[in-house]
């Protein structure tokens, strides 16, 4: 076979390698652009896994790595003067000159053929090139040429940054913010060979503005941060090497080949820079992308289809995770106001990956240091509580700990009353530990009901079923229980939800539906009629009535339901609500009727309990609800009286295209509660005591709502409990007995869990002496 690469960078260079090893029949010609010495930036990262790779695929390459990297177990986090420093964390930092040197020595090593200064920009010159790599970095002449092909797009991110390098030596990667009258900065840093290191500098493009920065002043970009980071850099200068202020571009291609060609490291997929992925992924894809050729030769289909079968998942879990901790820097301003300790725990979580067992299990001197900051914080002296099972005050109700059931609709009352059935599935979640149980959505009205199994309380039969309930959970736990009460709006009249359909209309006893505008859900949802004024004021009194329900039947909280394109929620989204009236138009406009319904329940709920609203925070569609309009809206509920916001997001509209994962919606509640400084409850694939730990020592909510994890668990909190061992005082009587023998097996699982992690964890690459 004969193979052309375009590109000399880390990922071409190492597919050469590995395949020419292989293959040594193969000829294979590499054209860089630039001399073989020629280096833009400064350092590269990998960790110990990464190593680990490297010494099974060409101990040579590896051993050549091995000798010149930098290698550091520490990672420090410094702010204004403050640092802490984490331990057992495995990574090492390498020259990108002396990277592409070793690399270029291996090729020429297994005779691999190198053409520098060769810039590639017309293709025909290898019309009898078997495959075509397309290695030629973020810039790809070939990825741009075919970029309809491949399926290219190219997104911006806000954050401006420049590389830059110094003399100063760190003997651990540090992440250094510095607070200023501009607004945060940041530089993330590391060592990558003796009196060298790498400063990565980011803002925001308002901190950069206000700066003064000018993108290619590279001398007034040194002087500058030279004098923000005086402290840091003690003495030591900033080096360039085309260092212009740049946005960090994520770039994602739909197709990875097209005829004989085939996408290679950032020419294919780019991963921000804070997560220091972008070499790693590059030369992990290489050693995918050679075992395929390897493995089938001059047959491209079956080889390309291999390449993306087995590289295509971890490229987008890793894109995803830049994602996520590209988000956090983003909006860095927002946490610098937390204590240092859960600053730093920030730092370290911002991508979710890392949680508070992982840096348990490296580090828990500093684990500790961010409970007890977070103990103290609230006035809780027992400072190895875990901060799931930390009290919370909301007006006068008090909750035992801090996770929350999520309102799951049952589909099984009759005529709006709620049965045994609901006594049963209620009353064992508070018995199992919940500290606040939030209702299925429960109409105010008959025509308010989605199906004819919704729960109501619009009558006094339904207030005292509910009120059997609530009185059941008093008597027998320590859990507080809110009402979700809710309309149907134009996602009413359907049937009982089966195989996963949600919004099937019902063919008989159907009645008429309403919305903020007359816009069907779906195709086959029949069109509501756009709510008149009048309509509006008699929705208002059904809310009303059935807050004063609500408080007669003891419920401890209200929460409204201003979410998932229900009747209030269709007048606060752009997509639902396309009124010419004073009701529609401006986010103020929009907000107007559900802050009149939400104020008359306010007005007329006993002063001493709590009031949720629960609000989309994002519609996963083009032209739905901005972020900014999300915090007016939060805003504007907070002065109405709102006590908590219970952060969801999507079904506003059947089109929508949702980016779910673990903690989906946990940066939606971060926003909410760091910016309009109300406390918050999030969800959304939330699984493990471990992530609401996380969670909540992040300060991303106040409150963990769980969905799907209590529906076949109603005892997940005294799990949760045993396996932190955190002896709670509300287990009933009855169930006493149990919990010495549940303890002690959870203890055991645990030990064995962090065991074999422990046996998982990659080896040190640390050279010894």
């Amino acid at each position: 076979m004969k193979i052309t690469v375009i590109g000399g960078g880390p990922g071409g260079l190492y597919f050469s390698i590995l395949l020419k090893k292989a293959l040594p029949q193969t000829q294979i010609d590499i054209y860089e652009r630039n001399k073989a010495d020629d280096a833009f930036g400064f350092g590269v990262v990998f960790s110990d896994e990464t190593l680990s790779e490297f010494l099974s695929r060409d101990p040579k390459s590896y051993e050549l790595i091995r000798t010149n990297f930098a290698y550091w177990d520490e990672l420090d986090v410094a702010r204004d003067g403050e640092i802490v420093r984490i331990t057992g964390n495995g990574f090492c930092g390498c020259s990108r000159k002396t990277l592409l040197q070793l690399l270029q020595q291996r090729c020429n090593e297994e005779g691999v053929n190198l053409h520098f200064e060769a810039n590639v920009s017309d293709l025909s010159q290898f019309s009898d090139s078997d495959y075509i790599i397309a290695a030629d970095g973020i810039n790809s002449q070939i990825r741009e040429q075919f970029a309809s092909e491949f399926g290219t797009k190219i997104k911006l991110q806000r954050n401006k940054f420049v590389w830059l390098g110094s003399t100063k030596p760190l003997n651990a990667f540090t992440y250094f913010f510095r607070s200023t009258d501009f607004g945060a900065f940041v530089a993330h840093t590391y060592q990558y060979e003796q009196g060298k290191s790498t400063w990565i500098f980011e803002c925001t493009p308002e901190t950069w503005e206000k700066a003064g920065f000018v993108t290619e002043d590279e001398a007034g970009t040194i002087a500058k941060l030279s004098e923000i980071f005086k402290e840091e850099l003690d003495g030591h200068g900033l080096i360039s090497n085309r260092s212009h202020w740049r946005q960090f571009p994520t770039i994602t291609n739909e197709k990875w080949h097209h005829d004989n060609m085939v996408l290679l490291g950032d020419a294919k997929a780019t991963a921000h820079y804070s997560i220091g992925s972008g070499t790693k992924l590059a030369m992990e894809c290489a050693i995918g992308l050679a075992d395929s050729i390897i493995k089938f030769g001059p047959d491209k289909q079956n080889a390309f289809a291999h390449y993306e079968s087995t590289r295509r998942n971890r490229v987008e879990q890793i894109q995803h995770a830049a994602g996520v901790s590209l988000d956090w820097f983003e909006h860095m301003d927002r946490h610098m106001q937390h204590d240092f300790y859960q600053f730093a725990f920030g730092v370290m979580t911002r991508a979710k990956k890392v949680t508070f067992e992982n840096l348990q299990l490296r580090d828990p001197s500093f684990t500790q240091k961010v409970l007890t900051e977070f103990n103290c914080a609230i006035g809780n002296f027992k400072v190895s509580v875990p901060a799931a099972f930390t009290g919370f005050d909301l007006r006068g109700m008090h909750l035992k700990n801090r996770i929350a059931m999520s309102a799951m609709s049952q589909y099984s009352a009759e005529n709006g009353l709620v049965s045994d059935w609901h006594l049963v599935h209620y009353g064992s979640r508070a018995t199992g530990g919940v500290g606040l149980i939030i209702t299925e959505i429960t109409s105010v009205s008959e025509e308010g009901r989605i199906t004819l199994g919704d729960a109501g309380i619009y009558n006094e039969e339904q207030t005292l079923a509910w009120k059997k309930i609530v009185d059941f959970i008093h008597r027998n736990s320590k859990s507080k229980i809110g009402i979700q009460l809710g309309h149907c709006g134009r996602k009413g009249s359907v049937k009982l939800p089966q195989n996963g359909q949600f919004t099937v209309p019902l063919e008989n006893n159907g009645w008429d539906i309403m919305s903020a505008s007359a816009i069907p859900f779906n195709d086959i949802m029949p069109t509501p009629r756009e709510m008149t004024v009048s309509d509006m004021h008699k929705v208002t009194a059904e809310f009303v009535n059935a807050a004063v329900n609500a408080d007669e039947a003891g419920f401890d909280m209200i929460e409204l339901q201003a979410h998932h394109g229900f009747l209030i929620a269709s007048f606060l989204s752009p997509l639902t609500n396309i009124r010419t009236d004073e009701y529609g138009g401006s986010i103020e406009n929009r907000l107007r009727f559900p802050l009149e319904v939400f104020t008359a329940m306010r007005e007329v709920f006993n002063a001493d309990k709590p009031m949720s609203v629960r609000l989309t925070a994002c519609d996963w569609a083009e032209n739905g609800i901005t972020d900014d309009e999300v915090l007016i809206i939060a805003q504007a509920f907070k002065e109405a009286g709102a006590d908590v916001i219970d952060v969801s997001s999507g079904n506003t509209v059947s089109h929508q295209k949702p980016e779910v994962g673990r903690m989906w919606m946990t940066p939606f509640s971060d926003a909410i509660r760091n910016t309009v400084h109300i406390p918050t409850i999030t969800a959304g694939f939330i699984q493990d005591i471990d992530q609401i730990n996380t969670i909540l020592l992040n300060g991303r909510a106040d409150l963990v709502a769980l969905g799907k994890p209590l529906l076949l668990d109603p005892n997940f909190v005294r799990h949760a409990q045993a396996y932190e061992q955190f002896q709670p005082d509300d287990i009933p009587n009855q169930y006493t007995l149990a919990t010495n023998s549940l303890f002690q097996f959870k203890k055991s699982e645990r030990k064995e869990k962090e065991g074999m992690k422990k046996a998982l964890k990659p080896e040190s690459h640390k050279k010894t002496k």
